[in-house]
Parts: structure tokens; C-alpha cells; sequence
């Protein structure tokens, strides 16, 4: 044990009197503290934004239902919040939450056009993305590493010490493994502490602290192995270089883009354009079709209000909302299958990681921190499922005809209840949590 430690506090003298070394530390923990608040503060501008919009919906929610008396209005003009909060893991991960929405705010009208109205202004984002901390370990760090590593013997080769010093060690650890630890574990170290320190910010728990450690030394234990490896025989520390950078280019961008055009090519999915074209032309034509028909394909759905659909008037807003309800049944198909495409991508794009260590890593830390597409999908069956709930609320008032007490107002459903109970988190553990 002396003996090891003598060997690497001996490298690590050597490493602190080359400075070009320490430059390339210096610049990593820079650019990891950089890509680390850059995360912090992105996440904290999510958050507010979250917070604000809420207290918004309830001032407008409440300002609605002052001015509204008749439950159609009612359901017409309300309008709720909903979003993905970003998780306590998201600021090193910042994942698709710039290129999918993560808030929307919808109301009894049919809810296909509602979620992909968004659609438009998000798909076409830039995809050079935000610098976070997962930018940082799997596009810029191989580079660090292989100008750590490249040298490792071409240097001594080329300065005429190599044999010298492969005759005086005891053992090729007591040379290069010392060597290559002490950079390796300065290098690890440099990058890690700033993700940490925003963990303890953040409030992230230790088993995801700890699987992101983990998944941070895998990745540059095979950058470093590589260029270990690739420099072993040679003379020329630059041509280990240029053939190391070679790789890290077929392996962070052209891989990952090949990957996306086959896939793309292959796998043929609606736009999200289609499906809200599609479902306001079936709501627009509602108006000229007989109401029999709305009705009778409104009631294959909900057999219990079929008892309740004869019309009084030219105009009820059980008739409206029941061909709005239509009108998501007529565009469903469609949605399904750009649901169905949007999940096959994401599961031929895992099979194409496994040719791109910075995309397979990309995609194990986003499904970490709950910011991939997985998520947002997720996200887009909640607020699916939470504008049913409000279906659900509204029908009896509208079909069965009886009186309309504002205090049913109490009981209308929210976002924040919704998620709760799905989180299995009771009302009063959210009030305080919400006090504290």
C-alpha cells in the first residue's frame, strides 16, 4: 500500500509541474461549473415560471367564475394549468424540455388541438441545445481526455526517456497506471465536483448522485482506456490526436445524425399539425351536420347519457361540448399513430446509442432526470387524462339538466389534486407541504 501511494504522489508531483495539464483541469472544472449553474438557473426559471402561472390561473379561474352563471359559460371561459414540473436531477440533464411543452393551459374544448397547438412552435426548435452538464461529460469532456491521454507514451518515446524508464520501474503500474490514475481521477474529480455542488442545491437524492457518478466514470474510463490504447505504440503524439478526435467525431456527430435520418426515414408519423387540422375540421363541420348524428357518435362513447340527448333548442351546450367530444374521437387514429411513431423512434434511437457512447449516455441521464421524451409523453397522457376528469365534472350539469349551485365549484377538478392523487399524495400532506 506505501508503495502504491509513493507511486502516485510521485505522479502527482510530476503532473503539478506540467502546466498545460493544469490548464486543461482548470478549463474542466470551469466548464462544468459553468454548464452546472447554467442548469441551476434554468430549472429555477422553470420553477417560477410554474409558480407564477399558477397564481395567474387561480386569479383567472376565480375572475371567470365571478362574471359566469351558466355552467356552458362556465365550462367555455374556465381555463386550467397544467405542467411538468422539472425534477430535482433536471439541471444536469436539461434533456427535451426545450424542444417538448412542458406547460399548457386547456379548458372543456376538444383536447387534441388544445396539446398540439404547441406543436408548431416547439418541433422545429434549434437542436443545438442548452449547455448543461450532460453536454459538458458527453460532448466535451472525451475531448479533455484525449488531450490528457494521447501523450501518455508518445511523449516519452519521442523525448528519447521510454526505455529508460520501462527498465528503472518495478512494474508498468508503478509508470504509466500511477500516471494515468492521477490524471484520470484529477480529470474525474474536476468535472464531478461542480455536479455535485448543484446536487446539494438541487436537493437530488443520493441514489441519483450516485448512478450519475457512476455512469460519468464508465463513460471517461472508455475515452481514457481508448486513448490509452490507440497512443500504446506510437511515436506521434499529434497523429494519436488527430485518429482519437477521428472517433470522438463519428461517435458524437455522425453516428448520432445517421442514426436520426434512418430512423426518420423509416418510421413515417403525422405531425402534430395534422392532428389539431384534423380535429377543428370535424368540430367546424359539426355546426352543418344533423345533431342526431353528433349525438348518436357522442353516445357510442358515454352510453349513459343517451337518455339525455333530445334538444330542446336550436342551441344547448350539451350539443356543443358533444361535438367537441366528437371531434377528439375523429381525430384519435391519427393521434394514436403519431403516439405510436413518436415510441418506435424513441425505441430504434435506443438501439442506434449503442453505436454512440455520448448518445447512449445522453439517453440513460435524461430518463434519470425524467427530461426525455418518455417524460413528455408521460406528461401529454396527464393532461389528457386530467381533461376527462373535467369532462366527466361538466356532463351532468350539461345532460341531465338539473339546477347549477356555484358552490359545485368546489369540486371541480384541478391540476395540482389530479397529480396528487396519482402520486398517491393525500390533500392535507400537499397543504403543508405547500405551507412549508
Amino acid at each position: 500500500m506505501s508503495y502504491m501511494f509513493k507511486q502516485l504522489s510521485r505522479e502527482w508531483r510530476f503532473m503539478l509541474r506540467q502546466k498545460y495539464l493544469l490548464v486543461l483541469l482548470g478549463c474542466a472544472i470551469l466548464i462544468s461549473g459553468f454548464s452546472v449553474q447554467s442548469g441551476l438557473n434554468e430549472v429555477a426559471q422553470q420553477q417560477q415560471t410554474i409558480e407564477r402561472l399558477k397564481a395567474a390561473d387561480v386569479a383567472d379561474r376565480t375572475d371567470t367564475q365571478n362574471k359566469q352563471d351558466e355552467i356552458g359559460m362556465l365550462a367555455y371561459y374556465t381555463f386550467h394549468l397544467t405542467y411538468s414540473a422539472p425534477s430535482d436531477l433536471a439541471f444536469a440533464a436539461l434533456g427535451e424540455r426545450d424542444i417538448y411543452p412542458w406547460k399548457h393551459r386547456i379548458k372543456m374544448l376538444a383536447i387534441e388541438g388544445q396539446i398540439y397547438e404547441s406543436d408548431t412552435q416547439n418541433a422545429e426548435l434549434t437542436q443545438a441545445g442548452k449547455i448543461d452538464f450532460l453536454f459538458v461529460i458527453s460532448a466535451l469532456s472525451p475531448l479533455i481526455v484525449i488531450l490528457l491521454f494521447h501523450d501518455l507514451f508518445a511523449n516519452e518515446r519521442s523525448s528519447g526517456r521510454h526505455d529508460l524508464l520501462v527498465t528503472t520501474a518495478k512494474s508498468p503500474w508503478a509508470l504509466w497506471g500511477a500516471r494515468g490514475a492521477i490524471r484520470f481521477i484529477s480529470l474525474f474529480l474536476c468535472l464531478m465536483l461542480p455536479f455535485y455542488v448543484g446536487a446539494r442545491v438541487s436537493g437530488t437524492s443520493l441514489v441519483a448522485v450516485g448512478l450519475v457518478s457512476l455512469c460519468c466514470f464508465m463513460y471517461l474510463a472508455f475515452w481514457a482506456i481508448l486513448s490509452v490504447y490507440w497512443g500504446k505504440n506510437a511515436n506521434s503524439g499529434p497523429k494519436v490526436a488527430s485518429g482519437l478526435i477521428g472517433i470522438w467525431v463519428l461517435f458524437a456527430f455522425i453516428t448520432p445524425i445517421l442514426g436520426d435520418l434512418a430512423i426518420n426515414k423509416f418510421v413515417h408519423s403525422p405531425k402534430g399539425g395534422d392532428i389539431m387540422l384534423t380535429q377543428r375540421e370535424a368540430v367546424n363541420d359539426a355546426w352543418d351536420l344533423p345533431k342526431e348524428a353528433t349525438m348518436d357518435a357522442f353516445t357510442a362513447t358515454y352510453p349513459e347519457w343517451k337518455d339525455h340527448v333530445a334538444m330542446q333548442s336550436m342551441f344547448e351546450w350539451k350539443w356543443y361540448y358533444a361535438f367537441q367530444q366528437v371531434g377528439d374521437q375523429i381525430a384519435a387514429p391519427i393521434s394514436q399513430e403519431y403516439r405510436a411513431a413518436s415510441e418506435k423512434k424513441y425505441e430504434l434511437a435506443g438501439y442506434a446509442s449503442l453505436l454512440s457512447p455520448p448518445l447512449l449516455l445522453q439517453r440513460v441521464l435524461t430518463r434519470l432526470a425524467e427530461t426525455d421524451a418518455v417524460a413528455a409523453h408521460k406528461y401529454e397522457q396527464q393532461v389528457r387524462a386530467f381533461h376527462k376528469t373535467l369532462r366527466l365534472y361538466y356532463y351532468p350539469f350539461l345532460f341531465a339538466q338539473g339546477e347549477f349551485d356555484k358552490g359545485n365549484l368546489a369540486n371541480l377538478p384541478s391540476f395540482d389534486k389530479f397529480i396528487n392523487k396519482q402520486h398517491g399524495v393525500r390533500d392535507t400532506d400537499s397543504a403543508q407541504a405547500t405551507n412549508k
